[in-house]
């Protein structure tokens, strides 16, 4: 599964995408030069249950560990999925 990243000045999305339609998205905002805070995730009926919101988060930690940045996660989605797992918890902001 391919997941595809946008940015611009001051949010973004990680995102999977098939015949030019969004299926999942995950939003985010940036919040200063080293912080970024995901706003909302969502995934289309045909693709939950598939692992698809795991690889959004996934795609946000890889990002913001290339890019020295730490995550606030305020969707209810992806602040469970960063209480859960440990490994990937060194880019929660403190």
């Amino acid at each position: 599964m391919m997941v595809q990243h946008e940015n611009n000045d001051s949010k973004g999305a990680f995102f999977v995408e098939a015949n030019g339609e969004r299926l999942a998205e995950m939003t985010y905002s940036r919040a200063g030069e080293d912080k970024i805070i995901i706003d909302h995730t969502t995934v289309s009926e045909q693709l939950r249950g598939q692992g698809v919101g795991r690889h959004l988060v996934e795609a946000a930690v890889n990002y913001a560990r290339e890019q020295q940045t730490k995550i606030i996660p305020l969707c209810p989605y992806a602040k469970a999925a960063f209480e859960k797992d440990p490994s990937i918890q060194d880019v929660l902001q403190p």
